[in-house]
């Protein structure tokens, strides 16, 4: 019974330590920047750019949430992204040179679309192959439980035929 008090104890100050850390701030360099200053640069741009600015983020990935673009995502990353491409519009790229500039500095992976190559075969044609495998090993499986249950089946005795046959009308008992 005392263990079970100790353990009860433990516990309680452990969980009343960790809900005292969770409630202290995390100190970091991150933190020190004011949240406003953290956020993508005010476009000065008119709609069109500004539109722009939007087409170009939505056909890049966010490196670091990987299920987003850097217009959807607010992570440092993105954020840092989307001034690139700001910054890279105001110095007059064009889109094809400012994702050309993206995919050599951070690789295919950026994008959302990534080409056909060598280098993302696997990305194009390793979800079929996986449901082609898949599919190949369930038809493979099934015939050898039909073959299985073939090879263990035996016909049945006559007192075992004539009572199937009772139970099936219902004169089973």
């Amino acid at each position: 019974m005392t263990n079970i008090r100790k353990l009860l104890a433990t516990l309680a100050a452990g969980s009343i330590i960790a809900a005292g850390v969770a409630a202290v701030p995390a100190v970091s360099a991150q933190n020190a920047v004011p949240q406003a200053s953290r956020e993508a640069q005010a476009t000065e741009l008119d709609p069109g750019e500004h539109r722009r600015v939007q087409g170009i983020a939505s056909q890049l990935r966010c490196l670091v949430c990987q299920n987003q673009s850097i217009a959807d995502s607010d992570a440092d990353l993105a954020v840092d992204l989307r001034n690139q491409v700001i910054e890279q519009i105001n110095a007059g790229r064009t889109d094809k040179e400012i994702i050309n500039y993206m995919v050599e500095r951070y690789g295919d992976f950026v994008l959302y679309n990534p080409p056909f190559k060598a280098s993302t075969v696997i990305l194009w044609l390793g979800p079929v192959v996986l449901f082609l495998t898949a599919a190949v090993a369930f038809y493979i499986n099934l015939r050898r439980r039909k073959s299985s249950v073939k090879s263990g089946a035996r016909a049945l005795s006559p007192d075992e035929q004539r009572r199937a046959e009772q139970l099936l009308h219902g004169d089973g008992n």
